[in-house]
């Protein structure tokens, strides 16, 4: 991949549920972190900065911090983030964010979730290809356990 194509990563899927049902797999704090395999202390609001620890084996403990952009109901779904695995020795302050966006629509038979994160062309090139190939093979990963988890009974 050139730079040029490492500028945005976009993955739709199907979930056979109700909208009402993925929307709070996205923003309930707590059912959140089941399908996505962190902690989090505080709710998801706009403006709130939070921080994720992983509990997923081989992630357990790595920190990200993240501030909640927008939160549309049953539609959108936002926030902003420095991609990929954070290194302890780097200072991100400096770096620019990435914006994450998780947008649901009707879809016959349930609801189509895109993830759309957006900024890679705005990281340095030192890190952009790394950065942008661990959160591309993260969502596929990620997609994967929001489909296995809005299947099971609330």
């Amino acid at each position: 991949m050139i730079a040029t194509e490492m500028s945005r990563i976009e993955k739709p899927i199907f979930l056979r549920a109700p909208r009402a049902r993925c929307w709070r797999a996205l923003t309930d704090v707590q059912e959140f972190c089941k399908w996505f395999g962190v902690k989090i202390d505080g709710v998801f609001e706009p403006g709130a900065r939070l921080r994720m620890v992983a509990t997923q084996p081989g992630y357990e403990g790595m920190t990200v911090d993240f501030v909640i952009q927008q939160m549309e109901p049953e539609r959108l779904f936002s926030w902003r983030w420095h991609p990929g695995a954070p290194d302890a020795a780097t200072d991100y302050s400096k770096e620019p964010t990435t914006l994450v966006e998780f947008h649901l629509e009707d879809a016959e038979g349930g609801t189509l979730l895109t993830v759309r994160e957006t900024g890679f062309d705005e990281i340095s090139l030192a890190r952009r290809a790394r950065v942008y190939k661990q959160n591309n093979d993260g969502w596929a990963e990620q997609l994967e356990s929001i489909h296995r988890y809005v299947g099971e009974p609330a």
